[in-house]
C-alpha cells in the first residue's frame, strides 16, 4: 500500500515514523507525491477535529479571544511566499506549518481572561497556533532578523525558529516560560521540531498530543473538563 493508504488505514505515527526515516528522499518527485498525500489528509483531519471541539466549546459558553478559530486566509499563498522570503536567510519553513495554514488557517482555544478572570480549567494549555498574517507581520519587522541571530549565535539554542504559540503559563495570564515555537533547518524539511513546547516532540505530534486531549494538552484536573473529554473525543479522527 502507499503510505496514504496506509495513513487512512490507522497507520497514522507509523507512517510519518517512515517519512521521517526518508530524510531529504522525501523530497523526491516519485515519493513526494505520496507524502503529500499524506500532509493534506493529516491537516483536512486537524481542521475536522478544530471544528468539532470548537463546536463544543461554543455550546459550554466557553469565553474565547477575538479570533478562536479561522480557515485559511485568502491571501495565505502570498503570505506563504513573504514568509519564505523572511525565513530563507536562516533555512526553510517546514512543510508542516505550510499545509497548516492551507487547509487549517488559525486556532487559539485559549480563555479570555480579560472578559472573565476566573479560569475554569486552569493551566489546561489550550491549543494555539498564531494565525499566518500575524506571523508574517511578527517576522517582517525590522528587528526580528536580529533577534533572531542572536539565538542562532547562542550555543543554547544555534538556530532560528518561528513563535506561534505561547507557553501554558501566559496562556493564563501568569509570568510565563518561552513561547513554543517551530526550529528552522537550513535543509527542506516535512515537519520539525516544536522547542519549549514540555512534550519535547515535532510539530505534527504536538497536534496529535492536542487531540488525545481535546484542545488541552495541560489535561486540567476538573470534573468538568473530563466530561468535555468524554463527549468530544470519540468524535476527533487520528492524525
Amino acid at each position: 500500500m502507499t503510505l496514504n493508504e496506509r495513513y487512512k488505514n490507522g497507520e497514522t505515527r507509523e507512517v510519518y515514523t517512515e517519512i521521517h526515516k526518508l530524510g531529504q528522499d522525501a523530497f523526491l518527485p516519485e515519493i513526494f507525491v505520496d507524502v503529500e498525500s499524506v500532509l493534506v489528509e493529516t491537516f483536512e483531519r486537524v481542521a475536522y477535529n478544530l471544528e468539532i471541539i470548537y463546536t463544543e466549546l461554543k455550546n459550554i459558553d466557553y469565553v474565547f479571544f477575538d479570533r478562536p478559530y479561522h480557515k485559511p486566509l485568502p491571501n495565505t499563498d502570498t503570505l506563504l511566499k513573504n514568509l519564505d522570503k523572511v525565513i530563507e536567510t536562516f533555512g526553510f519553513v517546514p512543510l508542516s506549518l505550510k499545509y497548516f495554514y492551507k487547509i487549517v488557517g488559525g486556532v487559539d482555544f485559549a480563555w479570555n481572561y480579560d472578559k472573565e478572570n476566573i479560569i475554569p480549567w486552569e493551566l489546561a494549555d489550550p491549543i494555539q497556533i498564531g494565525s499566518l498574517d500575524g506571523l508574517v507581520t511578527y517576522v517582517t519587522d525590522e528587528d526580528w532578523e536580529e533577534y533572531i541571530q542572536g539565538y542562532i549565535d547562542n550555543d543554547d539554542y544555534g538556530f532560528a525558529f518561528l513563535e506561534l504559540s505561547a507557553d501554558s503559563l501566559h496562556k493564563d495570564d501568569i509570568s510565563g516560560g518561552s513561547p513554543y515555537s517551530l526550529k528552522i533547518e537550513r535543509i527542506p524539511t516535512i515537519d520539525n521540531d516544536f522547542v519549549e513546547e514540555p512534550h519535547g516532540t515535532t510539530f505534527i505530534d504536538y497536534l496529535r498530543i492536542c487531540f488525545d486531549y481535546c484542545g488541552f494538552p495541560g489535561n486540567p484536573d476538573s470534573e468538568s473538563y473530563r466530561e468535555f473529554v468524554k463527549k468530544v473525543k470519540p468524535k476527533l479522527k487520528p492524525i
